[in-house]
């Protein structure tokens, strides 16, 4: 081989061995060493300790002392009779921290008015405890005998109305025998249909005298005179909307209007029953 081939090789063998890394390039693996500097240091432990020790005495300094003491209960999304009653309700929680305190303790008794259906509650530091309330609505008056009771869209008897003052709302009749008790579902489905039918009415409420519901079939009695008849629970705000628009056409002297089938609205005179019944068959 003459003598520049074997220079060349060489030169080239030199220049990969060059390239190739070393073994001792390689970073040397030291597992104390790295503990050590993730460990925290001593300082930052003391540190550490009397933030957590800070923080435990303000919580304990806050909580059993007036520092954040309740002395105001702002309430929100009821009308001022229905804040004065929740007001009072909560009255033993004033005076009392803010912090620590008993969230659902409150809400069980602003839930249990029979004004509200539902609440929730904020903490407003210094001093304010917050609570905001879905309020029920009043939709008709219970009439049994000469007393008389408010109760809500949803069928939960409210408050009992003295007689002096009776809201110009639908009624709604009770027999003698039948339980009354605030706070609850008034006794009786067809009762709580008739009251949940005139909540889910709206504007058209205004028009109705009385609600009742006779076997399965709600009905609602018009100051007009004019009884509606609206079949079962079903599409109420669908049927009351027929009905808004039928009545400007019924002929004079209609006694009825069955929208029970809000597709094939039927009027007539005499007993809704049975003119609805040869009405349909007529067609």
């Amino acid at each position: 081989m003459p003598a520049r081939a074997r220079l060349a090789r060489s030169i080239a063998r030199a220049e990969v061995v060059a390239w190739l890394p070393s073994r001792s390039r390689w970073p040397e693996v030291r597992p104390r060493a790295w503990l050590v500097q993730l460990a925290p240091t001593r300082r930052s432990l003391v540190v550490g300790v009397g933030a957590l020790l800070l923080a435990l005495g303000g919580y304990v300094v806050a909580r059993e002392t007036s520092l954040f003491a309740i002395d105001r209960i702002e309430v929100r999304g009821a009308s001022p009779r229905v804040a004065g009653q929740i007001r009072e309700a909560l009255g033993p929680v004033l005076g009392r921290p803010l912090v620590g305190l008993d969230g659902s303790a409150v809400l069980r008794d602003v839930n249990a008015l029979p004004s509200v259906v539902r609440a929730s509650y904020d903490r407003a530091f210094p001093h304010t405890l917050r609570i905001t309330v879905v309020p029920e609505r009043p939709a008709a008056v219970l009439r049994r005998g000469p007393e008389s009771w408010l109760v809500s869209a949803r069928g939960r008897v409210m408050e009992r109305l003295p007689a002096s003052t009776l809201p110009r709302l639908p009624r709604i009749w009770l027999s003698t025998r039948t339980q009354v008790s605030i706070g609850t579902e008034v006794g009786g489905a067809g009762t709580a249909a008739a009251a949940r039918a005139v909540g889910l009415a709206g504007a058209f409420a205004a028009r109705v005298a009385s609600a009742s519901d006779s076997d399965g079939t709600l009905v609602f009695r018009l100051h007009s005179g004019l009884e509606l008849l609206l079949g079962d629970g079903a599409d109420i705000k669908l049927k009351v909307a027929v009905a808004a628009h039928v009545l400007a056409l019924l002929p004079s002297g209609s006694t009825f209007l069955d929208v029970s089938s809000p597709g094939r609205p039927v009027s007539g005179i005499g007993s809704p029953i049975v003119d609805t019944q040869q009405g349909s068959a007529r067609g």
